[in-house]
């Protein structure tokens, strides 16, 4: 039996930061958010669903990280569960992939946007 050892920190902050720069802001620049915001910026809640989805998805899809590295488990779960035109599938992982992808489109997508106070939230 193979140990599997994932940095939680490292996994969620690939996710966080790739989803800022793979998102927009609609203001009136509509520059990507990264442009603007890090991973500091984040709401708490933004970030407590973010910990939560991540966490869950680990732990059901376990075994079919080894070998993966932490930060691109982090960003292609981002780049999966959004439909974004990269993911688990196109690493050649075979099976493995195609069952990571069908795990991460399960969580559906997250849009995320600049509230009132300058804090990113997301839906």
């Amino acid at each position: 039996m193979c140990v599997i050892v994932i940095d939680f920190p490292t996994v969620l902050d690939a996710y966080l930061t790739c989803a800022l720069w793979s998102s927009i802001n609609y203001d009136e620049h509509g520059e990507f958010l990264d442009a603007d915001y890090d991973t500091d910026d984040f709401t708490d809640k933004a970030r407590a669903a973010a910990v939560k989805d991540l966490a869950d998805f680990l732990l059901a899809n376990y075994a079919d990280f080894e070998g993966m590295d932490d930060g691109q488990i982090g960003h292609d779960f981002w780049l999966t569960r959004n439909h974004h035109g990269a993911g688990f599938w196109d690493r050649g992982l075979g099976e493995r992939g195609d069952r990571l992808t069908k795990a991460a489109q399960a969580y559906g997508g997250v849009d995320l946007y600049v509230n009132a106070d300058g804090k990113i939230g997301g839906d």
